[in-house]
């Protein structure tokens, strides 16, 4: 394993450069394995547990989804509140900034970015979460690639650029998640279900965020300064890929939900004229057979 691991690195020398020394022996960073293993068994997770759920009933976990969602929505909030406010004291750029131009608030962006990263691994439990409760409909394509490919990437992005230009995409995820966890947090309680109305708004968000992303790091690639222009390109071509998935997402989702409730408003509709012309029809059939009767006792 060990040689294995040094070969990785050669590697990884090789294609990106050296390392970043500053975070140098942080817990999951040293080696890539660690978090290469926890995406494999993730993924084998994702394929076996509704295999394992599928003659089993379902589990509620909605004590441990409050808890959960919660310490998600305070992580996210303080990972926000620290980003922002190494951002001013640091006096970081918006158009470009480099890796090493910041001094101590550099430091203070790399170990909340490390939080970042590591909340990738603790988000895997959403998936989790709904394998156990059978809500498989909501493993989609999007939310596999989005859950095993973020921790990963930002094992990268940690070990060679943690702080600068990557800042701002991880400040505007960490927003987006204090609404997204909040709003998880409240439905997994019954009686707040009827007041919560703006989850369509976060997908709306994401998509917004991942357009500003794109603008701010093609800024980058504009007027360049010490940031490397490779992790930039990269970014673009993920968050590209994240549009396309999330607008597909949103146009199944919400755009078809509004065609069905049309239909069957129609549908309502429709029936409810018949009901009433089916309601006329027999009242005066009512009619004619009680003027009948009348004439046969007349008679």
């Amino acid at each position: 394993m060990e040689h294995f691991d040094a070969s990785l690195s050669t590697y990884f020398k090789a294609l990106l450069g050296p390392r970043d020394t500053r975070v140098k022996g942080w817990f999951l960073l040293d080696n890539y394995i660690p978090t290469f293993i926890c995406s494999t068994i993730y993924l084998l997770i994702v394929w076996l547990g509704p295999k394992y759920m599928k003659n089993r009933q379902p589990l509620a976990c909605r004590k441990i989804l409050v808890v959960y969602n919660l310490g998600l929505t305070l992580l996210s909030l303080y990972m926000f509140c620290e980003l922002v406010t190494g951002v001013w004291e640091g006096q970081y750029n918006f158009f470009c900034q480099g890796t090493r131009s910041a001094g101590e608030a550099d430091m203070k962006i790399i170990r909340v970015l490390w939080w970042y990263y590591f909340s990738k691994l603790i988000e895997f439990m959403d998936t989790f979460f709904f394998i156990l409760r059978k809500n498989n409909h909501q493993i989609t394509v999007l939310h596999v690639y989005h859950h095993a490919s973020m921790l990963n990437i930002w094992w990268f992005v940690m070990n060679w650029v943690p702080c600068g230009h990557s800042y701002f995409g991880a400040t505007l995820n960490s927003f987006i998640h204090v609404l997204m966890y909040s709003y998880y947090g409240l439905s997994s309680v019954p009686s707040m279900r009827p007041y919560l109305w703006w989850k369509k708004y976060i997908t709306q968000g994401q998509l917004i965020q991942f357009v500003l992303t794109i603008i701010q790091t093609t800024c980058g690639v504009i007027w360049p300064c010490s940031f490397p222009l490779g992790w930039l390109y990269f970014q673009i071509g993920y968050m590209i890929s994240l549009i396309t998935l999330f607008t597909n997402f949103y146009i199944q989702t919400y755009n078809k939900q509004g065609a069905s409730r049309r239909k069957e408003h129609l549908k309502d509709h429709q029936n409810g004229s018949l009901t009433a012309a089916n309601g006329h029809t027999n009242s005066f059939s009512s009619l004619e057979n009680n003027v009948k009767l009348r004439k046969q006792r007349k008679d």
